[in-house]
């Protein structure tokens, strides 16, 4: 069993235990043993765009100082920091980037935190489904033990996994990672030419009328070319996607709710994992009936 740093980040220990949960249960079918980082921290959420704003970069930096750690004690076997959030994965992606391409800033940023030991460099930030790529789909698919070709989903990348190009993890025009993927564990899949459009992120707070119409526009889409669900990798566009269809119900009254699947839930269903892994309790639009109507 391949151990390697992971780190989980906020909202993977509240409302996306789901996610967590079948990410784990998922790596280990595959290999892979998630070791959770010791005394992590938030990533920051979002990278400043200006060079001299050193400051937003520092909480992933101690982050990075905990695979550090975790290497210098020979806990792990991979100095990569694996993610499953989208938007922890851009974060600490853009900052490791930074550190990379900037070790000035790095020594002003090893100098403002004296309490901490000096983060060398060298930790690459990692995805789930680049580790996923990397083992080869072939693999992926000898894992699986449960047919899921009747169940139509279409997937959903949103922005931070592909956008700004630096830290995307496929093409940021035509990605394929995720369809190769339900490929592979025999989801029907059902392309959107939205799947990589702005659900509105945060502006679900100051603004949700434009998180409602962009994610009735997102979710039509799929659902005209015959999808029955999307997936996603990102809690935020979980969240924009799925819990805000109240809203567009209450907008549009002939809409039909859709479920929202992370990958890692639907492809622990396809390995036969035991069905708690997925916690669809915890999802927005509980799938279960869908499932059950598709005799998955």
């Amino acid at each position: 069993m391949k151990k390697i740093p992971y780190y989980p980040g906020c909202t993977l220990k509240t409302t996306g235990k789901n996610f967590e949960d079948s990410a784990i249960a998922t790596a280990k079918v595959l290999g892979l043993k998630l070791l959770e980082i010791d005394r992590w921290n938030c990533c920051g959420t979002v990278t400043s765009l200006t060079q001299d704003d050193l400051i937003h970069h520092i909480a992933s930096v101690r982050n990075f100082i905990r695979v550090q750690e975790m290497n210098e004690r020979g806990e792990v076997d991979d100095h990569r920091l694996l993610t499953l959030c989208s938007m922890c994965y851009n974060t600490l992606k853009s900052v490791g980037n930074v550190m990379q391409e900037r070790p000035d800033d790095l020594d002003k940023i090893n100098n403002f935190m004296d309490r901490e030991e000096d983060y060398k460099g060298g930790v690459t930030v990692v995805h789930l489904l680049e580790l996923i790529r990397e083992m080869g789909f072939d693999e992926i698919k000898s894992k699986v033990k449960k047919n899921l070709g009747k169940l139509k989903v279409s997937p959903y990348y949103g922005c931070t996994l592909l956008r700004p190009k630096e830290v995307a993890l496929d093409d940021p025009e035509v990605p394929t990672i995720m369809e190769d993927l339900l490929n592979a564990i025999g989801v029907d899949v059902i392309d959107s030419p939205k799947k990589s459009m702005c659900c509105g992120s945060y502006q679900t707070v100051r603004n949700p009328k434009t998180v409602v119409r962009l994610a009735y526009e997102i979710i039509e889409s799929a659902r005209k070319r015959g999808a029955e669900a999307l997936v996603t990798s990102c809690p935020l566009c979980a969240f924009n996607l799925d819990d805000r269809q109240k809203e567009i119900k209450m907008e549009h009254p002939d809409f039909e709710r859709m479920p929202v699947f992370y990958f890692t839930q639907l492809t622990a269903l396809a390995f036969g994992l035991k069905k708690d892994v997925n916690n669809f309790d915890l999802n927005f639009t509980d799938p279960r009936p869908l499932l059950k109507k598709k005799k998955i």
